[in-house]
């Protein structure tokens, strides 16, 4: 006691000494106080402040920090659409003035927590609000483009900065996912049908097609047939005429009557139609005035292949 009572400056002085050092953590910036006013900010390691006098009004942390979020939204045509998100911010920047407005702006950790979220459900419910719930599950990119455009100015005012959010699950009421599900299944159906429908359609086409050329292919042949059959009786005429004009000639230059050729072409007729012909009976002309008339008849036909000539 006598120790004490003769050093008792002492040991306030050791007090005072080790209360004018205090450790900042990694990721964390300390604001120091003065009477309950903002004094300056210390870095992370081992700081001096003013013992007694200067206070660490709070420790801000300048690391990511996460929140998961879930809410409500009613979209234009009265239907709920529910949220499931993840909002990922941090201190926009280590300045002076930003960590003071860190420190500063709200009461608590949670008061600041509260802003965030219902900023951030205020945003997307007002987007959601303005379409209809068949669009919403296109618009993810949308959402969250215009979240980060309309709290980022708000942010900015707190000291923090919006660095990610993602709606990671959009989910509607089971009677609206029953309806989309119907809708969905009619719509295949009729991609469906309609698939179907073209299927058949180019199969009768295709097959129009290749029967159109067909026909076209068998008219072709025909008619090229047509005209080598042509041509095949016009050479046999040619050589038939050629003969009997050579065959006359020398049957001339021999004293020999003509008609005797007719009368062979009468007889090679008669023949031909008896081996060839497909009937059972053949109606000839068989007396002398008939043969004559029919060699007269095949004469005049002679005539007229030589004048052609």
């Amino acid at each position: 006691m006598e120790f004490l009572s003769n050093y008792w400056w002492a040991i306030i002085l050791v007090l005072g000494v080790l209360s004018s050092f205090v450790t900042i953590n990694q990721g964390f910036i300390g604001v120091i106080t003065m009477f309950g006013k903002y004094q300056r900010n210390i870095r992370p390691g081992l700081r001096m402040k003013i013992p007694f006098i200067e206070q660490i009004y709070k420790k801000i942390s300048i690391q990511n920090r996460s929140v998961e979020l879930e809410f409500q939204a009613v979209t234009i045509d009265q239907a709920n659409v529910y949220f499931k998100s993840m909002l990922l911010y941090a201190v926009q920047n280590e300045s002076d003035e930003t960590i003071k407005k860190v420190a500063f702006k709200f009461f608590s950790e949670k008061d600041l927590m509260q802003a965030l979220v219902r900023t951030i459900e205020g945003n997307i419910r007002a987007f959601v609000a303005t379409r209809k719930q068949s669009e919403i599950l296109g618009l993810r990119r949308d959402i969250v483009e215009f979240v980060k455009e309309h709290v980022d100015a708000s942010l900015e005012e707190w000291g923090y900065h919006l660095l990610d959010l993602q709606i990671n699950d959009i989910t509607f009421d089971e009677a609206i996912i029953a309806s989309m599900s119907k809708v969905v299944a009619s719509n295949n159906l009729k991609a469906a049908a309609e698939n179907e429908g073209q299927a058949l359609l180019i199969t009768k086409t295709k097959s129009a097609e290749a029967e159109g050329n067909a026909i076209k292919i068998a008219a072709e042949a025909e008619r090229q047939a047509a005209q080598l059959r042509g041509q095949g009786v016009a050479l046999f005429r040619e050589e038939v005429a050629r003969g009997m004009s050579q065959a006359a000639t020398e049957m001339k230059q021999a004293n020999l009557d003509t008609n005797v050729i007719l009368f062979s072409m009468w007889v090679e007729a008669i023949k031909n139609f008896a081996e060839y012909g497909k009937g059972n009976v053949i109606f000839l002309d068989g007396g002398s005035d008939g043969m004559e008339k029919t060699m007269k008849q095949i004469m005049a036909m002679t005539q007229l292949e030589n004048i052609k000539k």
